[in-house]
């Protein structure tokens, strides 16, 4: 069942030409930005009962079926997509994706994938100086933020308890992060054996930014109930409202108390690369382990998350594992390349993640940067967070909106009126020409707008809130 490689291009070109017009329309915003057909109905219309008990497709039934395919779909490269923080990815990382897909080296294992464990290197080693930890720090690209978090609070528990790996967890650890925090840290806590109910809770303003002046309180509370702070975690940027932590003023703390310090900076962390913006990431360089993920600002494709260490020890110290037909060690090393220094053979990734089938994920990374550059990659950044700031503007101007926060980043919290916010958004949803997101603030739902498309303009922005006032009054506001 080799290649039948004529098909392969046959199929290839339909895919290449669907895409293309995909793209295009959506970004002229010409069809909705969503469809959410019910399940049954969309799998009957793409037959896909069909289609898996008895196969044959062909590259002309494949252009029909790609072309539903996409059509129920969510469109990102859309200008009314103002949803989730899912970027419309650059056709570089496209590409990548492309490649990947053929070629399948899962490079967690040197041998298995060269070219693309070095430039997953050379990725890192360019985020390491960007965060400011240099070559001594260490890195590893892994499928999502949720499991970049997971991964670094691995090397936390690591350095707080170095005996869990083999012998559990202690009962007295404890994580400390405000209310605001992703989900994933719970979820990582009860994943590394801590509980949930090792997670303490931050003081925090009514915005929901750490309180650095009540960290004394909050480290004396922990020790006085007998736990160890095993890691304090801040956000840049905050994934509900896009607002950013004192990391100087955290990270001065925990370097003090003798505390990890851990930086969400899933979202935010791109902001690295445009001098506008760069300031509100002050004091990152003082974190022991964050999070980047690439496939929010970066413009690549899902998934692409970084986990970095100040020490790159600290993340080798993450997993403690044996398997003979994986770990070596140094003396299995080919003929010949044992005794070369370590830069100069290969080096294996598995030891940092928990993937072994790891995907080319730097390829993704590589190729933007390839072809866009640190500059065009900032100035990307740079503009989202400019029409974030104007949505911001406009909204002010009218009456009916109420912003509770000046945007520091592409995500802008708002009301409208005092009725259901969540019954708007539905609304909104239905029509198809918006898509945007809610979230609490102190307790109150809001309306949330994330700046990811590049066809988001004026025009779009104008045309949400006029929307947004016409489906309020609808709905008796």
């Amino acid at each position: 069942m080799t290649w039948n490689v004529e098909e392969f291009v046959s199929a290839a070109g339909v895919t290449v030409d669907r895409l293309a017009s995909y793209v295009e329309d959506s970004q002229r915003g010409l069809p909705p930005v969503l469809r959410r057909r019910p399940p049954r109905e969309l799998a009957a219309r793409l037959d896909l009962g069909r289609w898996i008990r008895e196969g044959g497709m062909t590259p002309e039934t494949y252009a029909e079926f790609l072309a539903a395919y996409l059509d129920e779909g969510t469109r990102l490269h859309h200008p009314g997509h103002l949803g989730h923080q899912i970027t419309a990815p650059d056709f570089p990382a496209a590409l990548a994706d492309f490649v990947h897909g053929a070629a399948n080296n899962p490079m967690a294992i040197y041998e298995m994938g060269a070219s693309a464990a070095t430039v997953e290197f050379e990725v890192l080693r360019w985020m390491l100086e960007k965060v400011g930890y240099g070559e001594a720090g260490g890195g590893v690209l892994t499928h999502g933020g949720s499991l970049a978090n997971l991964t670094a609070l691995l090397a936390a528990r690591a350095a707080a308890a170095p005996e869990a790996w083999t012998d559990g967890v202690p009962g007295d650890l404890a994580l400390l992060a405000p209310e605001s925090a992703h989900y994933s840290l719970t979820r990582a806590a009860a994943i590394l054996g801590l509980g949930e109910r090792a997670v303490v809770p931050l003081d925090a303003d009514r915005l929901g930014r750490i309180d650095v002046a009540r960290l004394p309180d909050a480290l004396d509370r922990v020790r006085r109930a007998g736990r160890r702070p095993m890691a304090l975690v801040a956000a840049a940027c905050a994934t509900g409202t896009g607002l950013h932590d004192d990391l100087r003023g955290i990270g001065e703390f925990c370097a003090a108390n003798g505390v990890w310090f851990h930086v969400d900076g899933a979202h935010g962390a791109s902001a690295l690369l445009t001098e506008e913006h760069r300031h509100l990431l002050d004091g990152l360089g003082l974190a022991d382990s964050l999070i980047w993920d690439a496939h929010k600002m970066l413009r690549t494709s899902s998934l692409v998350a970084a986990v970095l260490t100040r020490r790159g020890g600290d993340l080798d110290a993450a997993f403690r594992q044996r398997a003979s037909y994986l770990f070596y060690g140094d003396q299995d090393f080919p003929q010949g390349e044992r005794d070369l220094p370590q830069g100069e053979r290969g080096v294996d990734l598995i030891g940092r993640t928990v993937e072994c089938s790891k995907a080319e994920l730097g390829l993704k990374v590589f190729l933007n940067l390839a072809w866009r550059g640190e500059r065009g990659l900032g100035d990307h950044v740079a503009r989202q967070y400019a029409t974030a700031r104007r949505f911001w503007e406009l909204a002010r101007q009218r009456p009916g909106f109420e912003c509770p926060y000046e945007p520091e980043s592409n995500i802008v919290c708002f009301r409208y009126g005092t009725g259901d916010q969540a019954l708007i958004r539905e609304r909104l949803m239905a029509d198809g020409a918006f898509h945007l997101t809610s979230t609490e603030i102190g307790g109150l739902r809001h309306l949330r707008v994330t700046v990811m498309a590049p066809a988001t303009d004026d025009k779009t922005l104008e045309a949400l809130l006029d929307r947004i006032g016409e489906v309020g009054l609808s709905a008796g506001e």
